[in-house]
């Protein structure tokens, strides 16, 4: 009974999410977060050491779920929600404890052995995506709106705190990525939102664009929040670090989704 509780609410195989299933989702990665930010303290790191070098893995991650989601990759446990954040969380801290040992050992910095890794990992994975067939037209155009829109942010950065604190610009920019990702695929493609706050706000606009006043007010405030009220630095990064990757994580998926579905 417990099995199939389970199996109903968290562990299934079709896509979308429920009010419930999100709080309850969202208990337990800030329970996550709690553990992590010991083992930062512990090693004696800074989780924003590792915003750029953790990219490949996120790719790697994304990517897999939207080969899964374009029939590539089977749709199985492991590669579905959450079981894809659960084995990629514990290989990244797995991945995290050995590359902190190389540094010391070996004086390579551990930022650099976490790129090196994922790289290679993430790598098969473009080349699947690639050799499947791409469609370059909506991923350049993709890609513009949302540099175009990050873009004014950076030119008015040094103009306001909460975009000028390191990470901060690079945090609301993946998420910028993420509402351009939803937006095109919505708006232009028909496709629908999975998540239960996203849905019911374009619900009542009529259109996915609410997704760019929703998304920067949202992170903008997170980070304020975060900037005047952690204090200690690993905390205040660690949280940062995780905003972040809840924002280029699913906008690499529905990216990937989405330029290998129109190919």
């Amino acid at each position: 009974m417990i099995i199939d509780f389970l199996k109903e609410n968290f562990f299934y195989l079709h896509p979308g999410y429920t009010t419930f299933n999100t709080v309850i989702f969202g208990l337990v990665l800030g329970l996550i977060i709690l553990g992590i930010i010991k083992i930062f303290s512990k090693l004696e790191k800074d989780p924003l050491d590792l915003l750029y070098p953790l990219i490949p893995i996120i790719i790697f991650g994304s990517s897999s779920r939207a080969l899964v989601d374009n029939h590539v990759y089977p749709r199985i446990y492991l590669l579905a929600t959450p079981g894809i954040y659960i084995s990629i969380g514990l290989m990244t801290i797995v991945l995290l404890s050995i590359s902190v040992l190389i540094e010391r050992h070996y004086g390579v910095k551990y930022s650099k052995v976490i790129a090196i890794v994922g790289t290679l990992i993430c790598l098969p994975n473009i080349v699947l995506l690639i050799s499947h067939g791409i469609n370059y037209h909506i991923m350049l155009f993709e890609l513009s709106l949302w540099l175009f829109i990050s873009g004014l942010f950076y030119l008015i950065k040094d103009k306001f705190s909460v975009l000028s604190k390191r990470g901060n610009l690079s945090v609301l920019s993946a998420h910028i990525f993420d509402a351009t990702s939803t937006f095109v695929a919505m708006d232009f493609f028909g496709y629908s939102e999975q998540h239960v706050l996203p849905t019911f706000m374009i619900n009542i606009t009529g259109t996915s664009l609410v997704m760019y006043p929703l998304k920067i007010i949202i992170i903008l405030l997170i980070l304020y929040v975060v900037d005047k009220g952690v204090d200690d630095k690993t905390s205040n990064h660690m949280l940062k670090l995780a905003v972040f990757i809840l924002g280029l994580a699913p906008g690499i998926r529905n990216f990937t989704t989405l330029i290998l579905a129109m190919s």
